[in-house]
């Protein structure tokens, strides 16, 4: 049965192996391009390397552990929208934490933000039987952020971890990777 997270709640991973599902609906007929990365940081919270940074132009760390399924450009459709599988086990050793972000794309120009996206989530599933293990619906109104941090996966004595983050901002990637690297 899964684990339904709030803000801040945490819960152990206990499978090497996992996806990521991200989704969310737009609250009107416009289109609302969503774009989901994952940054590999260090102890240090920065990036292990630019290649550490998983996003629809570089869908494959180097290290094999985390690899983004492909860009939907709509979010149409029940369930998730985006997907990140992950392989703990093929991990750099000098990763400390996997955070998962969630942007709008272009969305200064278009004058988008999350205010206009509903029933956001992000889930952790076993890709073996589609066991979903875990669930964080992000119910926050976010109405001038254009970025999100949905979660993040965190290393703790040996054990790894999620955290329910849900913290927006009013900036895009650039933001993130400015912070990151």
């Amino acid at each position: 049965m899964a684990i339904n997270l709030e803000k801040g709640g945490r819960a152990t991973l206990s499978l090497p192996k996992f996806v990521i599902g991200l989704g969310w609906d737009a609250n009107s007929s416009s289109t609302v391009d969503l774009d989901a990365s994952v940054f590999i940081l260090g102890e240090n919270k920065k990036c292990l390397s630019d290649e550490y940074f998983v996003f629809y132009n570089n869908l494959k760390s180097p290290d094999g552990a985390v690899e983004h399924t492909g860009d939907n450009l709509t979010g149409d459709g029940d369930g998730d929208d985006e997907s990140i599988k992950v392989d703990l086990s093929k991990i750099n050793s000098n990763a400390a934490e996997i955070c998962i972000v969630v942007t709008i794309h272009k969305a200064e120009e278009r004058r988008q933000n999350f205010g206009q996206v509903r029933n956001s989530f992000v889930r952790i599933y076993n890709p073996d039987n589609n066991e979903e293990l875990l669930k964080y619906e992000l119910e926050e109104d976010f109405s001038v952020e254009t970025a999100v941090e949905f979660g993040r996966i965190y290393k703790r004595n040996g054990e790894w971890k999620f955290e329910a983050v849900g913290v927006g901002q009013k900036g895009g990637l650039e933001d993130y990777l400015n912070k990151y690297n």
